[in-house]
């Protein structure tokens, strides 16, 4: 498939409502599966800021859930959905970022219908890749064939992203595509991001360690990454059509700990 140019909004808003509550659920088992593996490693509490939205919008249309985990590896672990089911569009997140202590990077999945699947599963670097090439080699690199073989794949549509800050933000082997909603493409969503968790815990067995005089430059980074993606995510025009302005700018502080109370590890 040619690479995809159209906005979210624009990609549902032409499709016209569908009711995508299976493909759904199904996507929302496979990210608590993914969520597991991480809540096997790592424990965490959740963050009590996030508690007007562990559940928010009515019992149908709109509606969505977020809940935060922090602990003492996990600066902040993002596992929310938001959108109607019922008439095509949903976003849900896992988003885990670590500690300023270790230098392996962050994990980001998000996917979601439009009605059709879309799909990021990606890391989020910790240093400048053009200039630690070790960084680049040692995480980024064995994921080269897989991205190459992906974008030779027909049933897939690169889904290249209108906004400038979105395309900088994601890595050059990140798995980011729409494809039609099947069995096959949904599981193999599932596959891909199995696939990405695992290698990413692997990295978590024996980390490279961050220099204790660097850690709190690179806890500052984090936590600006982390706001800037909440804020300028092109998506959230779909929370304000949903919800409204104010509760949208709500969700996104939401989203990126703007008012955490459990202090983050390694931050004084």
């Amino acid at each position: 498939m040619a690479e995809t140019l159209k906005s979210v909004r624009q990609l549902h808003d032409e499709h016209g409502p569908t009711d995508a509550s299976a493909t759904f659920d199904r996507l929302w088992e496979i990210m608590g599966e993914c969520k597991a593996k991480v809540d096997a490693r790592f424990p965490t509490e959740v963050d009590p800021s996030t508690e007007p939205f562990w559940t928010y919008g009515g019992d149908t249309g709109p509606r969505g859930e977020l809940r935060a985990y922090v602990g003492e590896d996990i600066d902040w672990m993002v596992h929310s959905w938001l959108g109607d089911p019922q008439t095509g569009f949903t976003n849900m997140h896992l988003t885990v970022w670590l500690g300023p202590d270790v230098k392996v990077p962050h994990l980001g999945m998000a996917w979601g219908t439009l009605p059709d699947l879309w799909c990021y599963i990606d890391y989020q670097p910790r240093s400048d890749l053009m200039i630690d090439i070790d960084h680049l080699d040692r995480y980024f690199a064995p994921f080269n064939e897989q991205f190459l073989e992906l974008r030779e794949d027909d049933a897939l549509s690169p889904f290249v992203s209108r906004a400038l800050y979105v395309r900088q933000s994601v890595s050059n082997v990140a798995n980011c595509f729409l494809a039609d909603t099947t069995d096959n493409n949904i599981e193999f969503i599932g596959e891909l991001a199995h696939r990405q968790v695992d290698d990413w815990l692997a990295h978590l067995e024996d980390p490279e360690l961050v220099p204790e005089d660097e850690q709190e430059a690179l806890a500052e980074r984090d936590l600006a990454v982390r706001r800037n993606v909440a804020e300028l995510d092109p998506a959230n025009e779909m929370a304000v059509r949903y919800f409204g302005q104010e509760q949208t700018d709500a969700l996104v502080r939401t989203l990126w700990g703007g008012d955490r109370r459990i202090p983050r590890p390694g931050v004084s």
